[in-house]
């Protein structure tokens, strides 16, 4: 964290973004839902985040639900200028913490002002539609009349920028023939490059690709094994730049 202003920066909008930053998934409890056990111990991080010069934080009002957005804002409201806050909507949890598509124009808006109200703000700077459908990875399905959404509620000024994630090439030029696109939020790493010639694509037009899972880390419950050595591999919370790349800390949502 001491290296954090080698790493470079990248165009995020109208806003220069470190290439590392921070992602807000795990503050809340077990499997992102309910409370975490330790909330000061949340909130410190935050902020030692923040002073070592973190700039980004990506997170969702469905991490817990609602409440990793509320420590964020206990813990760091009123924010600095330099700190950009993205979300996503697009998924809800039920009662036993699954994630459920949430598509609809009354779950997005509904999405949206939760956002606003649990974060403390007036305008999100950055939000992403996630596609679900699949939950693990980009599945064809048309997003078209749910980007709408968000370009309606950009335009009544609730949004500054949008972006995609968890999408295949067809649903970004769906959701490009809509509205301007400064991101697109997808599973990359070494072991991972379908989206290779993408990100080229997106780096030509200035957009952001912003990869979870960049050190090859992998769902929550998931196992991948190595050919060679059969040597176990769990899913790694920490995040690195990938060159060439905008280098968000998310994980699988």
């Amino acid at each position: 964290m001491n290296d954090i202003e080698q790493v470079g920066t990248f165009k995020l909008g109208d806003r220069q973004i470190k290439r590392m930053g921070y992602g807000a998934m795990q503050l809340a409890g077990p499997g992102v839902f309910g409370p975490p056990k330790d909330k000061e111990s949340a909130i410190a991080l935050l902020r030692a985040a923040v002073e070592y010069g973190v700039d980004h934080i990506d997170t969702s009002d469905f991490y817990g639900p609602h409440i990793t957005n509320r420590i964020i804002r206990e813990a760091l409201h009123p924010y600095p200028k330099e700190l950009t806050l993205v979300t996503k909507i697009g998924a809800r949890r039920n009662e036993k913490g699954d994630w459920i598509p949430a598509f609809s124009k009354a779950e997005l808006t509904q999405a949206v002002h939760d956002n606003l109200i649990n974060l403390g703000l007036e305008q999100i700077e950055v939000v992403n539609l996630r596609a679900m459908f699949s939950v693990h990875g980009p599945a064809e399905g048309s997003i078209s009349e749910s980007f709408s959404v968000l370009a309606e509620l950009q335009q009544e000024g609730l949004i500054r920028h949008l972006g995609v994630s968890n999408v295949t090439e067809k649903q970004i030029e769906e959701a490009r023939a809509i509205a301007p696109i400064v991101c697109v939020q997808n599973h990359y790493n070494l072991a991972h490059r379908h989206d290779d010639a993408l990100i080229e694509q997106l780096a030509q037009d200035g957009i952001a690709y912003v990869p979870f899972f960049p050190l090859g880390a992998l769902h929550r419950c998931s196992l991948q094994f190595c050919n060679k050595r059969q040597k176990r591999y769990r899913h790694r919370r920490c995040r690195l730049l990938l060159p060439g790349c905008y280098s968000d800390p998310q994980t699988s949502c």
